[in-house]
């Protein structure tokens, strides 16, 4: 899968998820070994801006790495937190490495 927007920042934290946000308020979360993209999800623009105001200029991961801070065009900053009743049961990653994926 493809972040098919402009890519302003990106940050990993010491569980090795890759956050990546977009021009269009795109937040996608990727494991950094495998390169698999397992959540995505958008922002939602503050009340009074356009639609063209959603995009991520900033982001990284706090100190315990589990919240996630976000500067966006609509002049917020927004943070995020996982879900801590997720479980492999509630939130399944259906993930299956292509063959001829490469170690490095």
């Amino acid at each position: 899968s493809q972040q098919r927007t402009i890519i302003n920042t990106a940050d990993v934290n010491e569980d090795n998820v890759l956050a990546s946000g977009g021009d269009n308020g795109s937040i996608w979360f990727w494991d950094w070994k495998s390169g698999h993209n397992f959540q995505q999800t958008q922002t939602i623009v503050q009340p009074g801006s356009l639609d063209s105001e959603a995009g991520i200029y900033a982001m990284g991961f706090d100190v315990t790495g589990k919240r996630l801070v976000t500067c966006e065009a609509d002049k917020t900053i927004k943070m995020w937190k996982e879900d801590e009743n997720a479980t492999p049961e509630t939130h399944p990653v259906n993930f299956r490495p292509p063959k001829d994926m490469r170690r490095f």
